[in-house]
């Protein structure tokens, strides 16, 4: 690891980054100037956000970089981008080309997002990162304090909250149409990765791939033997390297519930339900409960209720018109006096059954205007133009309600979390697993702010 940046140099960077951008905040770039664009992941979903990023007309890919460049999945956007310097080492690209880079995006399996991430904000470089937002409890704590300290702006990969839903929910919210929530049903059962795999909760190592750097695809964590149940793609499958259907799905169908209800972190996590439990895969299904105390006295208490798995639905509403399906993927919002159904992303809300639906109709706000669209906000966000919707600051606290999640997944049983805190306070290795296993020596320089 001898190209690692010193303790020393890493902070000598995150403190001059600091000094500039407390008294050039964000606003840097000409209104008509392109953003300098880094696209770090640039396979599956990685490639995705790269190339939607370069749609806008706003940005200027300066350079690629992918611990696994020149393999198949790299290839796409490679051939995009013939003549772009190519990395396989984040750390070597900054080292090399941070003058000549303005913004980032982390397309990069769960637990690489944040050493990524802190060094990218440390060298005052805006970030999109997909979701979720980072692999522990801990780790969002730090991001959202050097997104604030270092006065980027970032933006978590949660293409709904730009879309639709967000401008629907914002406008009902507002106009007094959702409120008095008491209960949220949400929903995802698709079939997941590891459901094919039966009862396999380990692998033997397989020779690594000529093209990958395993040593930096893992990053911080412990060193694990290659195996192609790891990469590529199906890491999201393992409590050590992703956060299952909670990190996949969750902040695309809760974020504007979690947001605009202003819930914060939950008081208690409950699994209720674990279908096909293993000691280090997800579970085949689930069921998590969370709740979440009176926010003032607008708000009551309430709950939500997670289910995952290909045959775990929550109750049908009873006033569901028959002819609509449960889908699968959403959620039911449960008010005092309304019942609102929703899907995922940026689907908007239905009040049911249909007849209210249409009783309500000349009542209810309608979306106006022309918004831009996520990836559009972000960048112009790091010209100084717009504020990103999805910032660390909005969608750390739902990043951090899903990683509870996932620890009642992984353990079991019922978890009390005093909010002041930010402590489980019944359960000392579910408490710990908020900060995870320390990361190898070398990486632990990011983890210091």
């Amino acid at each position: 690891m001898g190209n690692q940046i010193t303790r020393r140099r890493f902070l000598q960077s995150a403190a001059a980054a600091s000094a500039i951008y407390s008294i050039f905040p964000s606003a840097v770039l000409g209104a008509n100037e392109k953003v300098n664009l880094a696209c770090i992941g640039i396979g599956n979903q990685g490639a995705t956000i790269a190339k939607a990023l370069h749609a806008t007309g706003m940005a200027n890919i300066v350079a690629l970089c992918d611990v696994d460049m020149s393999s198949k999945h790299t290839a796409q956007l490679e051939a995009m981008f013939p003549n772009v310097p190519k990395f396989k080492n984040f750390e070597k690209m900054f080292d090399k080309m941070s003058g000549q880079i303005d913004a980032v995006s982390v397309g990069t399996p769960d637990h690489s997002h944040f050493p990524i991430c802190m060094r990218a904000m440390a060298g005052g470089k805006h970030v999109y990162v997909e979701k979720p937002l980072a692999h522990t409890f801990r780790e969002v704590e730090l991001l959202i304090a050097a997104e604030k300290k270092y006065g980027v702006s970032c933006q978590m990969g949660n293409q709904g909250h730009s879309g639709n839903n967000f401008f629907q929910f914002k406008s009902w919210f507002d106009a007094g149409i959702i409120k008095d929530v008491t209960h949220v049903d949400a929903y995802m059962n698709r079939p997941r990765r590891w459901h094919s795999w039966g009862l396999l909760d380990s692998y033997k190592p397989q020779p690594i791939p000529e093209t990958l750097d395993w040593d930096k695809w893992l990053t911080t964590a412990q060193y694990r033997p290659y195996n192609q149940k790891l990469h590529p793609g199906n890491w999201r499958s393992w409590y050590e390297f992703g956060n299952g259907a909670f990190g996949d799905w969750g902040p695309h169908t809760l974020d504007t519930v979690h947001r605009f209800l202003r819930l914060g972190l939950p008081e208690t996590v409950q699994a209720v339900k674990l279908i096909g439990r293993k000691k280090n895969i997800f579970p085949n299904g689930s069921t998590i409960k969370f709740d979440f105390p009176a926010r003032g006295k607008a708000m009551p208490a309430m709950d939500i209720t997670w289910y995952d798995g290909t045959d775990n639905l929550p109750p049908r509403p009873e006033v569901l018109d028959e002819r609509r399906r449960m889908g699968i993927c959403g959620k039911i919002i449960y008010s005092k006096d309304l019942i609102f159904k929703g899907g995922t992303h940026s689907d908007t809300l239905r009040i049911v059954p249909e007849t209210k639906m249409r009783a309500m109709a000349k009542d209810l706000p309608k979306i106006t205007g022309r918004h831009s669209s996520h990836h559009k906000n972000f960048l112009l966000a790091a010209k100084g133009l717009e504020k990103t919707r999805s910032s660390f600051e909005v969608a750390g606290p739902l990043t951090q309600v899903f990683l509870l999640g996932v620890i009642a997944q992984r353990l079991g049983g019922k978890f009390t979390f005093d909010r002041k805190t930010k402590q489980i306070t019944n359960n000392k290795i579910a408490n710990q697993l908020l900060t995870g296993p320390p990361p190898r020596k070398a990486w632990q320089q990011y983890y210091k702010l």
